[in-house]
Order: C-alpha cells, then structure tokens, then sequence
C-alpha cells in the first residue's frame, strides 16, 4: 500500500523561496516511488489568526453549532483530516526571526486539538497520531542548528511530539545568505541528505 505523504510548504516567497527549493528537491526524489503526495502551501491559503470565535465552535457539539460555528469548525476540521489520512508529515520551513513563520504557526494553531490530535491525562498530554512520522526541511539564511539560537527546531519537534508523532527527521540547508559558495552547498548537501531520506524510507 502506498504510503501517503502531506507536504507543507510554508515560505512567504513561494516557489522561488529557499524552503521551497529543498520541497522540490524533495518532491523530484519521490519519482518513480509507490506514495500517495497531497501537497499544502499555508501562505497561498492564507489562514487567519486563530480567534476565540473558532476554537469556540471547536468545543460546540456539532448538532448544536450555528452555521457560522459549523463554517469556522470546517476549517480546522478539513486539515486535521489531512494530517489524520498521512502516514508521513513533511514540514518545508523557513526561518524568520529565529522562529516559523506565522502562516505556519496558524496551520498548527488549527490541528493540535485536545481530543482530536493529543488528549489531556493525569500524566500531562499525550498524543493520539502514533505510528507517523515527521520530516522537517529547514532552509536558513545563517548558521543555527545545534547552537542556543535555534528555538525553531525544539518548538517543531514539540508540536509534532504533542500530536505523537516521535519519529521526527531534520535536514537542514543553513548558510544561504552568507555568500554563493556556501549557499550552493549546503543545497547540495541537503539534496543530498534528501535523496538518501527517500531512499531508505520509500
């Protein structure tokens, strides 16, 4: 059975982002493989900041919510069911002020849902997507990983964990802005840290 992939992209710049290069270089390593590709670009969708009005028809039971409420719980409810169908969640991110981006932040704001992607117990959160995994591809303009300035990497994995998926891969393309040499590559680094990815998970 082919394993279903859900591919966000996320780089204020589109397809002629840093983020989104190492996205194609991911989907160009998928040719030939037996997946299944739904691909989600959280800028072009543009997503609103969560307001209470939303998480709010969230707690409302179905039957009872307006048809405002149904149409803001529809929302959150269409991605989630993105996230619950894929077996392998991969996350193109850029890095802007040391952080996601806020499209991105949104996207997460509507699929971690207690009692829909994690639930509360005695023990603190636990997650409900076991068995996925998670692949983050990290496009930055410095050199961060492994150093205390890169808050972004731990809040991923956290929010990925949160939901239960453990399983989190990291390939980084760092660099980028810091003269043509290096930017070519550490691309063709993460090309290749990509396509050996591929290799050994489809």
């Amino acid at each position: 059975m082919a394993q279903r992939i859900l591919l966000i992209t996320s780089s204020l710049f589109g397809e002629g982002g840093q983020s989104s290069a190492l996205a194609a270089s991911f989907k160009s390593a998928l040719e030939g493989r037996d997946v299944e590709l739904v691909e989600r670009n959280v800028v072009e969708q543009a997503l609103p900041h969560l307001t209470g009005a939303e998480m709010t028809s969230w707690m409302t039971e179905p039957g009872e919510r307006s048809a405002d409420q149904q149409a803001l719980a529809r929302i959150s409810d269409d991605l989630l069911a993105e996230v619950v169908a894929s077996d392998v969640l991969v996350l193109a991110v850029p890095l802007y002020n040391l952080g996601i981006p806020s499209q991105l932040k949104s996207w997460f704001d509507r699929i971690l849902r207690a009692g829909k992607t994690f639930q509360y117990t005695a023990n603190g959160p636990v997650g409900l997507l076991e068995g996925k995994s998670g692949l983050i591809l990290a496009a930055r303009g410095g050199m961060y990983a492994g150093t205390e300035m890169d808050s972004q990497t731990p809040h991923l994995k956290h929010m990925l964990r949160l939901m239960g998926i453990e399983d989190v891969h990291t390939i980084y393309a760092e660099g980028l802005n810091m003269g043509e040499d290096r930017k070519q590559q550490s691309l063709k680094e993460a090309q290749q840290a990509i396509g050996q990815y591929v290799a050994t998970r489809f």
